[in-house]
């Protein structure tokens, strides 16, 4: 508990930021007993120089982007998957679907990496792909299976000793744990709630999972108050989705999902979701991404109440992470246009994917089309992969940083000179 005071004296005197949030108090009272975890250990680094920086930045060189745009080497970081950008400290929090999760620092704020070191190295984390970050500072990470909350984490990223408490190690039954579609991802909503996603494990899953799957929203999002209580299923119909954000002008929730595999190259579409309100059903099982019916429940009368995607994807292109654009450094036509990353597929013919592409939005908020804004990580003539982009997220300067897992790197996409 000592610790845990430290930590909340050093997280109040941190800035306007905080000192601004009338809610912080009772936030961190609602957590109630948090514990301390550390080992003086040495923190592994890694590199950020050397053969594999200059072939990732030789890579670029293919990448395709509007007339303006450029892209950068940000960092090197292994497996790097999902990120949550600090609110006071020039660092990035980042993923993995392994055993670690990443700090990225930038110091200099030279907009590239000065170091790049395992945040809480003394914790085991089980597949800590999703990192989010609440507006007065908390950092949660959503694992497999658990979920925990780092207060202050910016502040004691530099440290093996971190302040935690675990909300919940139980996000789904043990007994429906898998080696598929257990990549979490987790955003505070403008409800100041908890939101996570939830695939489920299978392509297409059998009827009698139906009732545990509903009960526990799994292929679905749930919520929860952020010190983890009040769970509740948000939506359903959905098979495995990746990424989520808010629309900052109208609190909507948005989300990617990920078809059924094996009904072969051009079907089903990858999903672009907008969930305005609660309860609502995204049409899985019973549809396999778009309009496209599954096999295995062509048989049975979907429910009335299914709502489709706001934009269907080309097929198998593994639409994953999103972000709505917030930042000032892009051209207006960018500003509030939601980026997502196409991690490419791995089951069809003719590859698809490894890509940015950007979603613009009509007055009303509703989807108006998508465009590709950044590939060339996939070489149209031998099929190959360079990178595989699996996130976005915007820097404090309005620049867009891009995780890639297949090459181990964050890349930086800035506009003008």
């Amino acid at each position: 508990m000592k610790l845990f005071l430290l930590c909340a004296t050093a997280f109040m005197m941190a800035g306007a930021a905080y000192a601004q949030n009338a809610n912080q108090a009772d936030v961190i009272a609602k957590f109630g007993d948090m514990h301390s975890v550390g080992t003086p250990i040495d923190i592994e680094t890694v590199p950020q120089t050397g053969p594999k920086a200059d072939a990732l930045r030789a890579n670029l060189k293919n990448i395709r982007l509007p007339d303006g745009f450029h892209i950068s080497l940000y960092a090197i970081v292994p497996d790097a998957r999902h990120m949550a950008v600090a609110n006071n400290q020039p660092v990035v929090f980042v993923g993995t679907r392994k055993s670690k999760v990443w700090s990225v620092s930038d110091r200099s704020h030279a907009r590239v990496a000065d170091e790049v070191k395992v945040f809480a190295p003394s914790i085991k984390f089980t597949l800590p792909n999703g990192v989010c970050m609440s507006k007065d500072g908390f950092l949660y990470i959503a694992e497999q299976n658990r979920v925990s909350v780092f207060p202050a984490a910016e502040f004691f990223y530099e440290s093996s000793e971190v302040v935690l408490q675990v909300l919940t190690d139980q996000l789904i039954p043990k007994t429906e744990e898998s080696y598929n579609h257990t990549a979490r991802i987790c955003r505070i909503g403008p409800d100041n709630k908890l939101y996570i996603t939830v695939g489920q494990p299978y392509n297409v899953p059998p009827k009698e999972k139906r009732d545990l799957y509903a009960k526990w929203g799994i292929g679905g999002i749930v919520r929860m108050d952020r010190d983890g209580s009040n769970r509740e299923v948000f939506a359903s119909g959905i098979r495995n989705s990746v990424g989520l954000d808010f629309n900052p002008k109208n609190g909507e929730l948005w989300f990617t999902d990920n078809q059924v595999d094996g009904m072969g190259d051009e079907i089903p579409a990858g999903e672009l979701n907008r969930a305005p309100k609660a309860g609502m059903n995204f049409g899985f099982p019973w549809f396999g991404g778009g309009h496209t019916r599954t096999a295995e429940y062509k048989d049975e009368t979907p429910p009335a109440d299914i709502t489709f995607p706001e934009v269907e994807m080309v097929a198998h292109a593994a639409d994953l992470g999103m972000q709505f654009y917030s930042g000032k450094m892009f051209p207006e036509k960018y500003r509030g246009a939601i980026f997502s990353a196409q991690h490419g597929s791995w089951n069809r013919t003719a590859p698809v994917g490894a890509r940015v592409m950007v979603t613009f939005l009509k007055p009303d908020g509703t989807a108006d089309h998508s465009e590709p804004f950044a590939d060339g990580w996939l070489n149209d003539e031998t099929g190959e992969y360079s990178g595989r982009p699996v996130d976005v997220a915007t820097l404090k300067d309005g620049s867009l940083l891009v995780s890639d897992d297949y090459s181990g790197a964050i890349y930086r996409i800035s506009y003008g000179k």
